[in-house]
């Protein structure tokens, strides 16, 4: 395969943007709620990996190199704004459905509501299943940090969907008593799926 200016691709890329690429799109859809700008980031999250291929293939863990271009590229647009576009209640696609799609979308609407660092922290953190260590240095932040940011966020989380009446929140009777623990042991309260 050749680009566009009569270059070889890099060697692996493609089979790495292959792999990495819907997850890169998952976590990106995650972050901002937003599918076309999920896209967007994923993609731009990838030409600037294909720009520095030669750089992330020497990295120790390539995948985490590509999450942390993808977080950057997420907060370089959250705080440039450049685009007229705003967010609306009902969004035109959908993710496919599950069990319980009331439950996904009520948390995927609370989490929309959170600031873009606490987001990151509890997308990297839970549905990635990242460490605390491994969160940090992709967001660039000390692991204190990051467990502030996540009680911070869980406690907002945990507060909408037990008013919401959807289930997630001690108490609803659920079976999510909030003693669920991610890969260090540090206690979270989400159902993993």
């Amino acid at each position: 395969m050749t680009r566009a200016s009569g270059g070889a691709e890099p060697e692996g890329f493609h089979d790495f943007a292959r792999a990495m690429g819907p997850r890169l799109f998952r976590t990106a859809l995650l972050m901002c709620g937003d599918w076309h700008l999920a896209e967007d980031l994923a993609q731009t999250a990838l030409g600037k990996l294909f720009t520095s291929w030669s750089r992330v293939r020497r990295a120790d863990n390539a995948d985490a190199y590509a999450r942390t271009v993808l977080m950057r590229t997420y907060f370089s647009h959250r705080r440039l704004r450049r685009t007229a576009e705003h967010p609306t209640a009902a969004l035109p696609d959908g993710i496919a459905p599950e069990h319980d799609s009331a439950l996904r979308l009520t948390l995927l609407s609370a989490l929309a509501e959170l600031p873009a660092k606490d987001r990151a922290v509890v997308v990297l953190r839970y549905w990635e299943d990242r460490s605390v260590r491994e969160t940090a240095d992709a967001l660039r932040m000390s692991e204190g940090s990051v467990r502030v940011r996540a009680a911070r966020a869980l406690t907002r989380l945990r507060t909408r969907l037990g008013e919401d009446g959807s289930g997630g929140g001690p108490g609803t009777g659920n079976g999510n008593d909030g003693n669920d623990s991610g890969k260090d042991g540090t206690p979270h309260g989400l159902v993993r799926r």
